[in-house]
């Protein structure tokens, strides 16, 4: 009789299983990882957008900004016609056609209302997590920081391209049917055709999305050092509020160049019959420059944070 007890089913040494029926995803390689595990696949764009676009503000940001065109055209429609003349001011020409409709869109729009939609997303991208007491088992899951940043940032600029994207398509569309596909009218009394307008429009809403990075880069430098996602939005609106009452002051001169959204105005050049592209161009330098600055400011300050939360 022999005293060696019988093993067990399941028992028996892997290692020394012939037939090398262990499972190879359960043994870590020399880094510590699982076999299999792809880093480049976790927190997919997909799965970022599809989970932001269920959320309650992303809903009402983008319902906003499609129902503001059919709030001006009620108000046109209310207040009377004073846009008969061939030329005026913006608001004036507002009803000439679907393009000028667009355009006063734009012009009511940039200096405040889409600031605060590229705050709102970018601002509340990693600071929400952080305030769910979230953001650490993201990073432990394990997401690279310098993934999850990446991610979060590409979704919120969808978000905000979509955001420009529904207020100009709602605004042309009904300001189309409402008031005819006529010439786009300048306040100069210039005018260009309707196909040579589109073009025009086109140019304005790139350089506007352009001129829009440097908030996004403000606001998610904000979002990673706060876990306050209002504090990031309200401090990136703040600091725009600050810099356009700035660049009002005329005894600055020169050095209002140097202020963030100086150019902000300047896509209106493209209503002229002869384009400019100078302030074109130092726009979007300049905005892009600011973007670069506090992206880098916010890649360092979540690099090296220590996640709490």
């Amino acid at each position: 009789m022999s005293s060696t007890a019988a093993e067990p089913p399941g028992s028996a040494d892997p290692a020394a299983d012939p037939s090398g029926s262990a499972d190879p995803r359960a043994e870590p390689s020399d880094d510590g990882r699982v076999a299999g595990f792809d880093a480049g696949r976790t927190l997919s764009v997909r799965t970022e957008l599809t989970r932001q676009f269920t959320r309650r503000r992303t809903q009402v940001a983008l319902g906003f900004l499609a129902l503001l065109p059919v709030i001006l055209a009620v108000a046109f429609a209310v207040g009377g016609s004073e846009s008969d003349s061939a030329s005026g001011s913006l608001i004036e020409l507002g009803t000439r056609s679907g393009v000028n409709f667009t355009v006063f869109a734009l012009f009511v729009s940039v200096g405040f209302l889409l600031i605060v939609v590229v705050a709102l997303f970018f601002g509340d991208a990693v600071a929400s997590e952080a305030s769910w007491s979230s953001l650490r088992y993201l990073l432990a899951v394990p997401i690279a920081r310098g993934r999850l940043l990446r991610q979060k940032a590409i979704v919120s600029a969808i978000l905000s391209v979509a955001a420009l994207a529904t207020l100009v398509g709602v605004s042309l569309v009904l300001g189309s049917a409402l008031y005819g596909f006529g010439a786009l009218v300048s306040p100069f009394g210039d005018s260009l055709a309707f196909g040579t307008s589109l073009g025009r429009l086109a140019i304005g809403v790139v350089f506007i999305a352009i001129n829009l990075t440097w908030v996004a880069g403000l606001a998610m430098a904000l979002s990673v050092s706060t876990d306050a996602p209002l504090g990031a939005v309200g401090g990136t609106v703040m600091v725009s509020i600050v810099a356009q009452i700035l660049d009002q002051i005329t005894a600055l001169g020169s050095l209002r160049n140097a202020l963030p959204g100086h150019y902000s105005t300047s896509w209106t050049s493209v209503l002229s019959p002869t384009l400019s592209w100078n302030d074109l161009l130092d726009g979007a330098f300049s905005s892009l420059a600011y973007a670069t600055l506090f992206g880098i400011v916010a890649w360092r300050r979540f690099a090296t944070k220590d996640i709490t939360s």
